[in-house]
């Protein structure tokens, strides 16, 4: 059973995300802290992390931060009472799949992990994406960076796939957000480059003079590598 861990520091907020996730099909486990969700995290090995920001001992943005730094790959949905854009493009560079802000509708939430869960590759979506220096493994969900492992979210790799599958292609950051967030149409064309900007600091040598991921003035991004057969 696909497992999603909630952490919320208010007991009614639990409650009714557990009500609501079981009620759709999912184990869920709680935290009511930073440090236990840590822990969770962890020990419990959830396939998707809802996570206030606003949480004692350890706040939502750490405990994103920390479990990225430790190669958590696992979708997160940052819950939030700050409603600004700039807010909301925070947590995505921090390394967050996706955001709510409170008050929520639960069955808003359902509809958003359905969502991202969806977009998590599997097991059987095979074959590999060769270019230079980058290597996709759908089989096995890895991505070799000169050889080297690196770790992406969901929406990282769902970028990094749609634009090495064309190299030399431009694409439009709308063209980005149909094929990396499905049906999500309210998600904002600046989520992208938040996005862009974490998947460049995984795969360039220098992520203030990418060479693989290009900005295309005007338009969006390209890839720029070559197949390898």
């Amino acid at each position: 059973m696909t497992r999603v861990l909630v952490v919320d520091d208010q007991k009614t907020i639990i409650e009714t995300c557990r009500l609501y996730l079981e009620h759709a099909g999912y184990d869920v486990a709680v935290a009511y802290n930073g440090e236990q969700a840590m822990a969770e995290a962890r020990d419990s090995r959830p396939d998707l992390i809802v996570l206030d920001l606003l949480l004692p001992r350890l706040d939502g943005r750490e405990v994103c931060r920390r479990l990225r730094a430790e190669g958590v790959s696992v979708p997160i949905v940052m819950l939030t009472a700050l409603a600004t854009e700039d807010d909301r493009v925070a947590g995505l560079e921090l390394g967050a799949d996706d955001y709510l802000v409170k008050p929520f509708s639960p069955r808003e939430l359902v509809a958003r992990v359905r969502a991202i869960l969806r977009r998590v590759p599997p097991p059987e979506a095979g074959g590999e994406l060769r270019l230079e220096g980058l290597t996709l493994d759908r089989t096995h969900h890895r991505v070799l960076v000169d050889g080297a492992e690196v770790v992406l979210t969901p929406r990282e790799w769902a970028l990094l796939e749609a634009l090495a599958a064309q190299p030399f292609r431009a694409f439009t950051r709308a063209q980005l957000v149909e094929r990396a967030f499905g049906d999500e149409r309210d998600v904002l064309e600046r989520t992208v480059d938040a996005h862009i900007m974490n998947l460049r600091r995984r795969i360039e040598p220098d992520a203030t003079k990418p060479e693989r991921i290009v900005t295309v003035f005007g338009v969006g991004y390209r890839f720029e590598g070559v197949p390898c057969d």
